[in-house]
């Protein structure tokens, strides 16, 4: 069974009564364990499939499973409690607190989850010290780096051990040493088993996932395996 999985998913946007369809009958399915990038342009509908896949809208037209269960039949209690138990997300812009410790930024999906307050600290750090920031734990965004913010929110969206992980553009506010640092620390999340669904606009970020779904005009116009990561990606950055 497929942990996600969409069939003929279609959504269209309403303002003013013009429509407009971002995405047009996509369908494929996304095994336990995978490293899935979506690229496309401006405007091709990769944003919306994150947002769909990532229970953060709801599709117009065309079915989505996750987990062999239709998303349809969720309510909206069992829909917030999958985003914040199953499913972890990185943003482009990080969304850390400001005035705020890397460790209680770290914290903060906890509050509404059913872990015991009192392990809170301890499963903080453990997800700090897997980004290799254990000794930025009291720093406030402010004092970090661009990379090392986004270290903090890969940080984040581990806390709760989540199936999936839903990266945004992750790298598109960094430099291009501190974006594969980023990825590196992405691709050994994959190597441990977590499944990756990886937003991108840049070719040598999505030559670290397994596969390749190209989005153009809200339509996959490609959908293939990278059969040698490493080796594709040195042969691109030559």
């Amino acid at each position: 069974m497929a942990l996600i999985e969409i069939k003929n998913v279609s959504k269209t946007y309403t303002d003013e009564g013009a429509a407009t369809t971002a995405l047009k009958n996509v369908s494929f399915a996304v095994e336990s364990g995978d490293f899935l990038a979506v690229m496309g342009p401006s405007g091709s509908g990769k944003s919306t499939l994150l947002h769909i896949l990532g229970f953060l809208d709801k599709h117009s037209e065309g079915a989505y499973f996750f987990q062999g269960k239709n998303v349809s039949l969720y309510n909206d209690m069992e829909l917030a409690k999958i985003r914040n138990q199953e499913v972890g997300f990185i943003f482009q812009t990080f969304n850390l607190l400001a005035r705020t410790s890397v460790l209680e930024n770290v914290k903060l999906p906890l509050l509404y989850s059913e872990v015991p307050e009192g392990d809170w600290d301890s499963l903080a750090r453990e997800a700090v010290e897997a980004v290799g920031l254990s000794h930025r734990l009291n720093r406030e965004p402010s004092q970090l780096s661009g990379g090392e913010r986004q270290r903090v929110a890969i940080a984040r969206a581990l806390i709760n051990k989540p199936k999936i992980i839903f990266a945004d553009e992750p790298t598109g506010n960094l430099d291009s040493k501190s974006g594969q640092t980023v990825m590196d620390i992405i691709q050994k999340l994959n190597d441990a088993g977590h499944t990756v669904i990886l937003i991108t606009h840049e070719t040598y970020t999505a030559l670290n996932a397994k596969r390749i779904i190209r989005l153009q005009d809200g339509i996959i116009a490609s959908d293939e395996k990278v059969t040698n990561r490493r080796q594709a990606f040195e042969k691109f950055v030559k």
